[in-house]
């Protein structure tokens, strides 16, 4: 500040990670935003949260506090899927654990409104959007508040909040009150019930079994979905109305923006698990931003009771917009605070998230995988959102001439997953009314744009750059959607790979499956030959590492046992495996707590369509199915006996080749 000659910030951002000036860390990028359009931004990175001194430093800003506890959610940085503390955090200088505190959003929050209590604080980044709404908290293993509610912020962001963001600073600039800021896409913020100019309407109708609007199965296919929009006398995508029950009036005509959904309120989902899972139900219809509606949910009771309300979610960034926001000023580079006095870093101040991405480039946003334990749906959307080639090929140029000690390796050119570039509804129409939690399952929908050539194009451009000697990819295939585009494996495969590529079918039998909404294996082996015929052909040792999950939401002890079984007939010997961690507003978060399937129409009491899930709790079960993906390991081999011995399957113990795990008697 005072070499910029300034006397105060307008904006002063808060994070819970070091500060490293690059677009793969949210506060950077908002930071960079905030500046070219002319705001003063100063950025206080991982602050002593045990007073509201240290949130002083910069003085008071004149406009708000914007707060993130960043990157990656503050418990599950904090905690193991099994409860037990980490002793480490890759967004922290020298790796070192214990610099942010718990729940660090709704901390923080806190102490800036100590520090200077009139300023607005705006809160956002991952662990605040994906807590919008009263939800479920595995560490507590209780239903919490929402964070708007907790944290007593005046306004929470969620998803993409570039553009939110820069309304929200500019509106606040020109002397409106927050408390007036309640039409932002992207946004919740507590409010009084408004009866003049919304139409309430209750969530149990919303999902009422039976035709009670006409509106499409939020369920159907997309193909039939069209077929729906094409037997209305309006098309869906321009429709601009909600519908409604009213006695005996019939069904009455409401202005879609003017129509608000209430969910049942938190007192409500805290103690019953139907109305939870049917909460989440509704809030997941409610993503698209082309249909979607606002959500309200009341908090408190009586004199004390509030509401919560949250607009639909932002508008997808534009191409345009995308390679505006890659092309700011970043220094790629932690901060200099955290380097020696020769600009170095050594084992203590290195970050390990930095040096992770360094030399990595996003080509994306979103995700229309709809996996129900991920969060990138939830916090990014489903459309995906492309930078163009041109911007991709600038910024691998920038590392190449930047980036200190660059070796001329690209570690990674993808994003959420690595091959969904370009990729998209056919139809604009057809995505707007769009209502299905994935583009992807069951199966592969017929209007899906799968065309890999563009990421192709990019991928051949970049490698023929001068001083570009590999480009490895290591974001997530999605082998499903690679099958569909022959040349696409082949161009991965004898070009990308540094002799590994991890993908993640997460399971191999149709019950968890079904439950994480993943492919079923045969997508995999399909992948898999063309894996090694490509290998081959280009003369290439090379190793398909899979991943899988244990423990999720519909996974039996016989599936974790199957997995194990097939594991061991292809010779595969899992060194990390993961345990199903229940995030916030996950779908597999919402099966876990209440047991029931909120991919179903769901009833009070269990009817024919209803589906309810075999839930994983305890750590001995829990353990147990961890165990069956590292059966190779000598110390699970004494809870795999007792395992199979209570299945009935003690033919699998023994020293034969067709037995799972060695007798006890092994020599």
């Amino acid at each position: 500040m005072d070499t910029l000659g300034w006397d105060s910030c307008d904006v002063v951002l808060v994070t819970g990670d070091a500060y490293i000036d690059h677009p793969s860390f949210g506060m950077a990028v908002i930071g960079r935003v905030l500046e070219a359009q002319g705001f003063r931004v100063g950025i206080i990175a991982q602050p002593d949260w045990h007073s509201a001194e240290p949130f002083k430093c910069l003085g008071q800003p004149n406009l708000f506090w914007g707060v993130t506890a960043g990157n990656m959610d503050s418990m599950i940085n904090h905690y193991t899927a099994d409860r037990k503390i980490r002793t480490d955090d890759a967004y922290t200088p020298g790796n070192v654990a214990g610099k942010r505190p718990d729940r660090a959003a709704l901390v923080y929050s806190q102490r800036c409104r100590e520090a200077f209590k009139n300023v607005p604080v705006v809160l956002g980044g991952i662990e605040a959007s994906l807590r919008r709404t009263a939800h479920y908290d595995y560490w507590s293993d209780k239903v919490r508040r929402s964070m708007v509610v907790d944290a007593k912020c005046d306004l929470l962001l969620f998803g993409n909040a570039e553009r939110a963001i820069v309304e929200i600073a500019h509106r606040l600039a020109a002397r409106e009150p927050v408390e007036h800021i309640t039409n932002v896409r992207g946004t919740a913020f507590v409010r009084k019930p408004d009866g003049t100019a919304w139409f309430e309407w209750d969530s149990t109708q919303v999902d009422e079994p039976g035709r009670i609007e006409p509106k499409i199965n939020p369920y159907h296919t997309t193909s039939e979905q069209a077929v729906h929009c094409q037997n209305t006398t309006q098309s869906i995508a321009t429709y601009p109305y909600s519908m409604r029950l009213t006695g005996q009036n019939g069904i009455q005509l409401l202005p879609r923006d003017q129509t608000v959904i209430r969910l049942p309120g938190y007192e409500q989902v805290k103690s019953d698990p139907v109305l939870y899972a049917h909460a989440s139900r509704v809030l997941h219809q409610e993503t698209n931003p082309g249909n979607a509606r606002a959500l309200v949910q009341a908090h408190g009771e009586g004199v004390t009771a509030k509401d919560v309300w949250i607009n639909p979610p932002p508008i997808p960034l534009t191409t345009a917009e995308m390679d505006d926001i890659f092309a700011l000023p970043y220094a790629r580079s932690p901060h200099p605070i955290y380097a020696d006095k020769n600009g170095n870093f050594d084992a203590d101040t290195k970050i390990p998230a930095w040096e992770m991405i360094r030399t990595s480039v996003i080509l994306m946003r979103g995700c229309f995988g709809g996996c129900t334990f991920c969060s990138i749906t939830e916090h990014e959307g489903k459309i995906i959102q492309n930078r163009s080639a041109d911007s991709v090929i600038r910024e691998i140029e920038e590392i190449r001439d930047k980036v200190k000690g660059f070796t001329g390796t690209i570690s990674d050119l993808g994003g959420p997953t690595a091959n969904m570039y370009r990729l998209g509804c056919k139809s604009v129409d057809i995505q707007t009314v769009c209502r299905k939690p994935s583009c992807v399952f069951p199966v592969v929908c017929k209007n899906l744009i799968t065309d890999h050539t563009p990421l192709i194009q990019i991928y051949r451009r970049a490698r023929t750059l001068a001083g570009i000697k590999k480009i490895l990819i290591g974001s997530g295939v999605r082998y499903d959607l690679a099958v569909l585009h022959t040349d696409y494996v082949k161009e991965l495969v004898q070009h990308h790979v540094g002799g590994y590529l991890k993908i993640a079918p997460e399971h191999t039998e149709p019950g968890p499956l079904s439950k994480m909404m993943k492919p079923g294996m045969g997508s995999y082996e399909k992948f898999k030959a063309l894996f090694d015929k490509f290998s081959s052909e280009a003369g290439k040792t090379q190793y398909l590492i899979p991943y899988f999950i244990a423990a999720h939401p519909g996974t039996s002890d016989v599936d974790m046992l199957n997995l194990a079984l097939w594991l061991k007939k292809n010779s595969l010997r899992l060194d990390q495996v993961q345990t199903f961690y229940p995030s916030p507003m996950t779908t597999a978060t919402a099966m876990y707590h209440t047991g029931r399937n909120p991919l179903h129409k769901l009833h009070r009491h269990i009817e024919a369509d209803d589906e309810t899930v075999e839930v994983v709790r305890g750590d001995k079960r829990r353990r147990l199915h961890k165990a069956f993906l590292r059966y190779h390991d000598p110390k699970n081999w004494p809870l795999l006996r007792e395992a199979l011995q209570t299945m009935g399957r003690a033919d699998l113990i023994g020293n034969g080749k067709h037995h799972l795990i060695p007798g006890q008697n092994k020599p």
